[in-house]
């Protein structure tokens, strides 16, 4: 559920839509789950925004959802 709702949201900021990838990490040993979302160079720059405040957002929502789904996750944006 994580992962779609991760590749749903970058989907709709970047261009070439091709190039998003999603991948997960087993949790790890507190139990955090990272998601590691993969763009292509030139829509790096949208996903991240200025200042990094669009990363912030989706980390934001993946939290937010997290806790609905009772686990802990953490975003890196590769």
């Amino acid at each position: 559920m994580m992962k779609e709702l991760l590749s749903t949201i970058a989907t709709a900021l970047v261009e070439d839509k091709t190039a998003v990838e999603v991948s997960v990490d087993e949790p790890n040993d507190e139990g955090v789950i990272v998601y590691h979302l993969h763009v292509g160079p030139d829509d790096m720059g949208r996903v991240i925004g200025k200042q990094g405040r669009i990363a912030k957002a989706i980390r934001t929502v993946m939290r937010a959802g997290a806790v609905r789904a009772n686990e802990k996750i953490s975003v890196e944006i590769d």
